[in-house]
């Protein structure tokens, strides 16, 4: 009887260490795996924080413009800006956000977008720009990776997910367990492991709550993830209110086709038809009538307009400030210059809300300089913690070896890791296929092939 109670701590204390040097090799292997997409998230999320900062800065000189009497009207301005790109077509015009602002118009030519940028008050071009060439644009696209393809796009959402990963298995390595130091402390110099070890702990331990926002609200832009979020959401009337759409004729175009910035939630929202039977007794109303209409419905300065296309097309003025309670799209009828459909942010459902909340505050907008600086000081501590994460392993690893935290002595302790695999799976499918696929490497091929067993011990 006594053997059988001695041996229970025991075995307790086996698989408290199992477990501990499961997650603590998962954590690794992860770590090492995503390290150079979650640096090129933090570098260029820092800087896409401050867009306006550098745009006003570095590209003062198209942006701003000393404030006249009285601006032109729209269609001036549109004419000037496609005298500008010979055999161009207009497709979008951007009102002036405030009264020192320039004017964008969007035109297009051989399928490719340029940006016109215009003084308003005297219809003078400050620049052009190519609508992928624009700084903020590119920084963005490598961001996401969708620079350079689709595929490299579902790597970051792999990122993002094995972010989430490192958050909460960092957290458990961290967890105080009868120590002092490496909690709230770091202790040692920097010629010390124990020093880059306690200061990767506790910087991911104190941070690991936003870094893990981050990954959660950057999920909405991914590939795989987003898109079918998005469309289960708006097939069940749960992203954008479909009903507004019940009584106006629909086009195959979505919201995304034809506006330069849509917010996430209204993207794949469908696009009204003009009344096309009053084209044949009724002319455009023109870019100036619908402008004056945005206006007039009390939409917020400095957005944007859509011009039809075709002659079922609509005027679309649309706006997404920083501030999501002033996120609005108007569709007008180009003969009558009704408004056709109108939603604002506060008709959205729970879900859109929620979304577009957390989209706002990720990109540090919600809430003015707090949020940008709060969201900075996460970006550099993702930074911090991938260099201290580097220097640690390096310090630590064995000579010729990868120098990969040893296997759990009880691997039965699996089992429960793999459990939660495949419910990470079903959430997010991409990250949970990379997670099992991981594992399935690290029991079947190292854990049985002598080489990389000795490589990666």
């Amino acid at each position: 009887m006594s053997s059988i109670t001695s041996a229970q701590p025991a075995d307790a204390a086996a698989t408290g260490v199992s477990l501990y040097r499961a997650i603590w090799r998962w954590h690794f292997f992860a770590g090492l795996l995503v390290i150079p997409f979650m640096v090129n998230l933090a570098v260029t999320g820092s800087l896409y924080l401050f867009k306006d900062e550098i745009n006003n800065t570095f590209f003062g000189y198209r942006y701003i413009v000393q404030q006249g009497a009285q601006p032109l009207d729209p269609e001036t301005l549109v004419n000037a800006a496609v005298a500008a790109v010979p055999g161009s077509t207009a497709t979008s015009y951007k009102d002036q956000a405030s009264p020192d602002r320039s004017v964008i118009v969007t035109v297009s030519r051989d399928k490719t977008s340029t940006l016109v940028f215009l003084n308003p008050y005297d219809g003078k071009v400050l620049d052009t720009v190519g609508a992928e060439q624009e700084f903020n644009y590119v920084v963005k696209r490598i961001h996401s990776l969708a620079w350079f393809g689709d595929f490299t796009n579902k790597l970051i959402e792999i990122t993002a997910g094995f972010a989430m990963v490192l958050v909460a298995t960092g957290i458990f390595l961290w967890w105080p367990r009868r120590q002092t130091g490496g909690v709230v402390t770091v202790r040692g110099t920097p010629s010390r492991r124990i020093f880059w070890r306690d200061l990767h702990a506790v910087t991911g331990a104190f941070a690991g709550i936003l870094i893990f926002f981050l990954a959660l609200t950057g999920m909405p832009w991914s590939g795989y993830w987003g898109a079918n979020v998005n469309s289960w959401l708006g097939s069940h009337g749960l992203g954008y209110p479909t009903q507004l759409w019940d009584n106006v004729p629909k086009s195959q175009k979505v919201s995304s086709d034809i506006l330069p910035k849509v917010g996430w939630t209204v993207e794949k929202a469908p696009v009204p038809l003009s009344d096309i039977a009053a084209a044949q007794s009724k002319k455009p109303v023109g870019l100036d009538v619908a402008v004056d209409t945005a206006k007039a419905s009390g939409i917020r300065p400095g957005f944007d307009v859509a011009l039809p296309s075709d002659a079922s097309g609509v005027y679309s003025a649309a706006i997404y400030p920083d501030d999501v309670a002033g996120q609005r799209m108007i569709h007008i009828d180009q003969y009558s210059g009704k408004p056709l459909v109108d939603l604002s942010y506060s008709q959205y459902p729970i879900f859109g809300k929620t979304i577009e909340w957390g989209i706002s505050v990720h990109q540090g907008q919600q809430y003015g300089r707090i949020n940008q600086f709060l969201m900075l000081a996460t970006c550099l501590t993702i930074i911090l913690s991938c260099v201290t994460g580097l220097v640690m392993w390096w310090k630590r690893r064995p000579a010729g070896r990868v120098g990969v935290p040893p296997m759990p002595p009880k691997p039965s302790v699996y089992i429960g890791l793999w459990i939660i695999a495949v419910i990470f799976a079903l959430a997010f499918p991409l990250t949970g296929l990379a997670i099992l696929a991981m594992v399935l490497v690290d029991q079947l091929v190292i854990r049985f092939v002598p080489p990389l067993k000795r490589a990666f011990a």
